[in-house]
């Protein structure tokens, strides 16, 4: 499934080896793919999308092109690797040469995010995961309703068949098709039929596929939106409703409140780290007490370990509350405790 500029879809590509079924998106897991390919490889993939396809030329002659999705690579890397069964997760920048559309999330460079199963299996097992990681994902982002589509290449390929297109038109008419996004039925149509060479009939039996909605397969109502889209949409939630969003998983700012102490500092922060407590400071020598504490609420980080001469004499760490701005003194071995304690959901 890929979260790319194009928006949400599922897909399938041939591959030599292994049939590569349905991909969606989340966090790299396997070897990166190369950012530029040679444009053999990727002319012929993508029916018109070819000429979105960013061509380069090295210094030594060769013809590259910058990466156009991760699907492709990925089918390379598997079969140089001979490479029959993998499952992995990916995101990584690919570039398109279109028209950028910066309100709608819509940009020459920009993030895909991949789920990949590669192997094969009985039909549509696979592909039941990917749709229910892509529910998933949607649901709890709490975008509202949405519908899932399916862009199945065999499924697609599968159709044509049944309407009496020419194998050899496949590919032509799925780009012709992809424009639905874009415009509407009466003008891909008439695309199909006046430049494309289908017959009406042709034309009219995809037509009756191709405009079936989420109502009629119990799918939600649709809102077909990318990653950058998708972080647009949850930006402009944000800004409505005034709420302060955590730019950081700190737990704790190790603080002091005097100079010279820079060193208690990293003696601190290390216990912390030691104890798997996510703890900062701010990388100067002696930043005043008020701008450290101001930082913790500028950024969420909800606690602050204050340690100054006096705490240092006694033996404690002074914990704050930054929400509340309660201080109490905890003893030094019992800091990771009394964290662990309020950290707890």
């Amino acid at each position: 499934m890929g979260l790319g500029g194009e928006g949400w879809a599922l897909c399938c590509v041939p591959h030599p080896r292994a049939t590569l079924h349905p991909r969606v998106t989340l966090v790299l897991c396997c070897p990166d793919s190369p950012l530029a390919s040679p444009q053999e490889m990727l002319i012929g993939r993508y029916g018109e999308g070819a000429k979105l396809i960013y061509e380069l030329q090295d210094q030594g002659g060769e013809l590259l092109a910058l990466r156009y999705d991760l699907t492709v690579p990925f089918a390379r890397y598997l079969a140089m690797n001979k490479i029959t069964n993998m499952k992995r997760y990916h995101v990584a920048k690919v570039y398109r040469r279109d028209n950028p559309a910066t309100t709608r999330g819509r940009y020459r460079e920009f993030y895909q995010c991949d789920f990949d199963i590669a192997g094969q299996f009985d039909p549509m097992i696979p592909d039941a995961e990917c749709l229910k990681i892509v529910h998933e994902i949607l649901s709890d982002l709490q975008l509202g309703d949405f519908l899932i589509r399916v862009n199945h290449r065999q499924i697609l390929n599968g159709v044509f068949a049944v309407c009496g297109i020419p194998e050899s038109k496949f590919i032509t008419t799925c780009s012709t098709v992809d424009k639905l996004d874009k415009m509407p039925w009466e003008e891909v149509r008439s695309e199909m039929v006046g430049e494309k060479g289908l017959s009406p009939e042709a034309a009219d039996r995809i037509g009756e596929y191709v405009q079936l909605h989420g109502e009629h397969c119990g799918l939600e109502p649709l809102a077909f939106i990318g990653i950058e889209r998708i972080f647009s949409i949850l930006e402009q939630r944000v800004e409505a409703s005034g709420e302060k969003v955590r730019t950081t998983e700190t737990q704790v700012l190790v603080a002091t409140p005097h100079k010279h102490l820079i060193a208690a500092r990293l003696k601190l922060i290390s216990e912390l780290w030691d104890a798997g407590i996510k703890a900062e400071m701010l990388y100067k020598k002696d930043p005043k007490l008020l701008k450290q504490l101001q930082y913790c609420e500028d950024t969420g980080i909800p606690l602050a370990a204050i340690v100054g001469e006096q705490e240092l004499t006694d033996g404690v760490v002074k914990l704050r509350d930054v929400a509340t701005r309660e201080e109490v003194d905890i003893p030094r071995e019992k800091l990771v405790d009394e964290i662990r304690r309020r950290l707890e959901p």
